[in-house]
């Protein structure tokens, strides 16, 4: 029954997965060819602010209801209103913040003033993707994978055809705007998001007081899971947060031009990172179905079980890892070609493509620390990546050599927290 669980959940997971990524894709050419590799050098530079404030916004509740509504041991829906009241708080000390220093993070950190609109409208997306995510951690801890499916191709649809409408509107005000719409159509997108999950509740799910009034215990657990979930995605965050302002800055330092900055910044992570991690749908969908089976086969000490899951998790993973390396490694032009229309930057593929296996492998292992209760060994990898990865992007970004410290230093970074997590998993496994 357990096995048949887990294998129904992986399968939507990554049903939903490919149609999503599929979507995401077309978003992603639909926002190539209608503002540019200049606007996507502009909306990449904003990513990873978004990427670290999503972080914080979230605080690692998602992952934490997730596994605590799996364990079945709690008040699953005061579980989800202990944590509400806190997630909005949070967001408005970030709109808040975000008021007062968009104006610094694009002139003085980002080099790029025409990403002042797009830093504010962060502000006002994340509330919305707070809920959206708490949600969807109630359903992933039932194992209702339905419903985060549906929700999420409902929103990427949304997202879409907002897009096509909106995009060429706010061109003619200038590109800034342009991007600045591309993070704000979000709101619109996880507002649909969250109406489709509300219709997956039961019809006779009702809410009484001692539901809505926070729960200090409950409060306490979250926060014991959340905050290393959260630290990891934060460690990760502020080094993508720094890697624009430390590139730009060495790069501007050595004579490279702004325009060739963001152009081949927009190239890197806006075609290359997109495509190559495309195949990160299957074991995104994997990690999720992990979480709770993990969660309740070791909070009931069935480590052998454990252990079988993981490492079925990591075959799976391989197993479509490895022809996607192989596609891109021999035919890079092929894919680039098919999705954006061009070539540029099938050498950066071609490189980081070997490199991306044990990123496929890497997700998995991290969301099994997580759920057997290794959250901060989970953050030490992502920690120690993250300062391998800056480290290794100042030296080799002042060697002269463009984008290529980037490429190199990402290589570093995903070698590293993919070994530390395989370790420390492998570690914690031995007790079987």
């Amino acid at each position: 029954m357990k096995k048949n669980i887990f294998l129904k959940s992986v399968l939507i997971l990554m049903i939903g997965g490919l149609l999503t990524k599929i979507i995401s894709m077309v978003i992603k050419i639909v926002l190539a060819r209608m503002i540019g590799t200049e606007g996507m050098g502009i909306y990449m530079m904003v990513v990873p602010t978004f990427t670290l404030l999503m972080a914080l916004a979230q605080l690692g509740f998602p992952v934490a209801i997730s596994k605590l509504v799996a364990e079945d041991t709690k008040n699953n829906k005061n579980l989800v209103f202990s944590v509400i009241p806190i997630s909005m708080a949070l967001n408005i000390i970030i709109i808040i913040f975000l008021l007062f220093t968009s104006g610094y993070l694009s002139n003085n950190l980002l080099h790029e003033p025409r990403s002042y609109y797009a830093l504010i409208a962060i502000g006002f997306v994340l509330p919305f993707i707070s809920i959206s995510s708490i949600l969807r951690g109630y359903f992933f801890g039932k194992q209702k994978m339905v419903p985060h499916v549906i929700s999420n191709i409902t929103e990427d649809i949304i997202r879409l055809i907002s897009l096509i409408i909106g995009i060429p509107i706010f061109l003619k005000l200038g590109i800034e705007y342009a991007v600045c719409f591309v993070v704000l159509v979000n709101i619109v997108s996880e507002i649909t998001s969250i109406i489709v999950l509300f219709f997956f509740l039961p019809k006779n799910f009702k809410i009484s007081k001692k539901d809505i009034v926070p729960d200090k215990t409950n409060i306490k657990e979250v926060f014991d899971i959340g905050v290393p979930t959260t630290m990891s995605r934060i460690i990760g965050s502020i080094g993508a947060f720094f890697e624009p302002i430390i590139l730009t800055s060495v790069l501007i330092g050595l004579g490279y031009s702004n325009s060739y900055i963001v152009n081949e910044y927009g190239i890197l992570n806006g075609f290359v990172m997109p495509l190559i991690l495309l195949p990160s749908f299957f074991t995104m969908a994997i990690s999720q179905a992990l979480i709770p089976v993990i969660s309740k086969s070791h909070h009931e000490n069935n480590l052998k079980y454990t252990k079988y899951k993981i490492k079925q998790a990591i075959i799976w993973s391989l197993i479509v890892g490895i022809p996607a390396t192989l596609i891109f490694e021999i035919y890079p032009e092929v894919p680039m070609k098919f999705i954006y229309n061009t070539t540029e930057g099938i050498e950066y593929l071609k490189v980081l493509a070997p490199i991306c296996i044990l990123h496929y492998i890497q997700s998995p292992l991290t969301a099994s620390l997580q759920a057997m209760g290794k959250a901060k060994e989970a953050m030490r990898g992502t920690l120690g990546g993250t300062i391998i990865r800056t480290i290794a992007l100042l030296i080799f970004t002042k060697m002269n050599i463009g984008l290529w410290g980037l490429v190199i230093a990402t290589g570093f970074s995903i070698a590293y927290t993919t070994i530390h997590q395989w370790i420390c998993v492998k570690k914690e496994l031995k007790k079987a």
